[in-house]
């Protein structure tokens, strides 16, 4: 039975706050609780499944590992970003066939598990013929979030992870970092609880919502959230609307959220017999293949710049992953604004759905900047183009640009630039060592490393992806192997580990741990 007083007592003080360094004592007099663990991770994501599964299959036992987080699964976040982007279970997602965070080895592939459940060689003839006689092939989003819990209870993830919300983290005098946990109300003696470890680990996805400023001042001032939506909140409310009633959208945007949120308009306009109409702004609108030479060329046409996946290719182990590891500062930010920009996969679907909306009138795109939103009956988008104003009406819009707000709104980051010595990189997100280390923020012998969407400008570029946080996670592996921490993973374990995860064993120790 709790205490009447649960959770009452051990909270912050002034002192804890005010200082970036902290001493045992210090956190002693506050009260809270201490709990040694010494590899913690904060997010729960997908970001922190992947490096507690190269730590497991390492042979790291579950009670040296931590996992903080506010959800009760590592692809609770993203499944509910896929869903209100209009991508339900049963549609693919933007990701390559090998690209599995359950799997660190990448074999069998999705399209190859995908061909042995259903019988068929069709998923291996399309990897096969992409891009070029066919799309390139994607797994089903229900397939990813079924392949991840299946991992997860191999490796007990759930054995590791302590809900709450965690509020910093700070180095400790001695070496390793304090972090604080607010659990659950109720759920413990102390309001807080501080994980005392020598590494910690920052997956906690993107900071949070990007509006445009237009549309965030509109929101703002009318404190209307029904007609003028995100793509990554709930907004199902649009589609049921035009089911029942004739109407206008806007779409702001030409990424993959923006093609999502097209086709559903699209398919729904087939499937239901309705009379939608889009009205599609693009900020930078794209006529034809575009790139700084020959060899360094991307596919585009009607506003769209078209690419299979988020980065070429060769980010996550090509020429390009060796070039950004040797370029800093303005080289690099160069680069990656060369790579960089909005785009979206060329799919032959949509591609002969807009064609008929365009040739039947109904889809409408233009390159233009929205200078404003005027309320009334309809909405009133006065958007600025190259012939001059227009003011085109919509019932709705749709602000498909992004998630990607600036780390600083993140209260857990902004505390590590404030107070836990980080810093910002040429892309203005953390900055972190190859090995993604956050710099300027190590403690004695101990570490504090992110991945994910948070470091992006980095020496590798593709860290927002599946296959970029399995980069990421088995960089930190690595790194804690040469501190003798972690034990290597070498060829043998690894392809024993290999075995029990396709016959589903659970992941068994390594005789290289010793340490208690």
């Amino acid at each position: 039975m709790e205490p009447r007083n649960a959770g009452t007592s051990g909270d912050l003080t002034s002192r804890l706050i005010e200082n970036p360094t902290w001493t045992d004592s210090m956190v002693e007099e506050s009260g809270i609780e201490v709990r040694d663990v010494p590899f913690v991770t904060v997010g729960g994501g997908i970001g922190s499944f992947v490096t507690v599964d190269y730590l497991r299959i390492a042979g790291v036992p579950t009670n040296q590992i931590a996992v903080l987080s506010n959800i009760d699964h590592p692809w609770q976040t993203y499944q509910y970003l896929t869903r209100v982007s209009q991508i339900p279970e049963p549609e693919r997602i933007r990701s390559d066939s090998s690209s599995r965070p359950d799997n660190i080895w990448g074999f069998p592939s999705y399209a190859l598990s995908e061909g042995w459940q259903d019988r068929s060689v069709r998923p291996l003839l399309r990897v096969l013929g992409e891009p070029i006689f066919s799309d390139y092939w994607t797994p089903r989003a229900g397939a990813v979030f079924a392949s991840l819990e299946r991992e997860s209870a191999r490796i007990a993830y759930p054995e590791m992870l302590v809900k709450g919300v965690v509020r910093m983290v700070r180095r400790r005098v001695g070496g390793g970092y304090y972090t604080i946990l607010t659990p659950p109300a109720g759920t413990t003696a102390t309001k807080r609880i501080a994980y005392r470890s020598r590494f910690v680990h920052i997956a906690v996805g993107y900071p949070g919502l990007r509006f445009l400023p237009d549309l965030q001042a509109f929101r703002e001032t009318h404190g209307d959230f029904h007609h003028v939506v995100n793509a990554y909140e709930p907004h199902e409310h649009v589609y049921e609307y035009l089911k029942t009633t004739p109407g206008t959208v806007m779409v702001r945007g030409g990424g993959i959220v923006a093609s999502r949120v097209l086709q559903r308009l699209m398919d729904d306009r087939e499937k239901f017999g309705l009379r939608t109409e889009i009205e599609h702004v693009f900020r930078t609108f794209v006529t034809g293949a575009h790139g700084p030479h020959p060899w360094s060329r991307r596919k585009g046409g009607n506003g769209f710049a078209y690419q299979g996946f988020n980065y070429p290719k060769s980010v996550w182990g090509g020429q390009l992953k060796a070039k950004m590891r040797r370029l800093e500062g303005e080289e690099r930010a160069a680069e990656y604004r060369r790579m960089g920009g909005t785009n979206t996969p060329k799919r032959r679907r949509w591609q002969k759905q807009l064609q008929a909306g365009r040739d039947a009138g109904w889809y409408r795109a233009y390159r233009g900047l929205v200078e404003e939103v005027q309320p009334g009956n309809r909405l009133t988008s006065v958007v600025q183009r190259d012939d001059g104003v227009q003011k085109i009406p919509s019932d709705f819009i749709i602000d498909c640009t992004g998630l990607e707000a600036d780390i600083a709104d993140h209260r857990l980051l902004n505390d590590l630039l404030t107070n836990g010595g980080a810093g910002r990189n040429p892309l203005g997100r953390l900055e972190v060592e190859r090995t993604f280390e956050i710099k300027g923020t190590a403690s004695g012998d101990g570490a504090l490393y992110a991945s994910g969407t948070a470091t992006l400008g980095g020496y590798f570029p593709g860290v927002d992806t599946f296959l970029g946080l399995q980069v990421a996670a088995q960089e930190i592996a690595d790194d804690l192997a040469r501190r003798g921490w972690a034990p290597r993973l070498g060829p043998l374990r690894s392809t024993a580990q290999w075995i029990r995860w396709i016959l589903n064993r659970p992941v068994e120790g390594s005789a290289q741990w010793s340490r208690s």
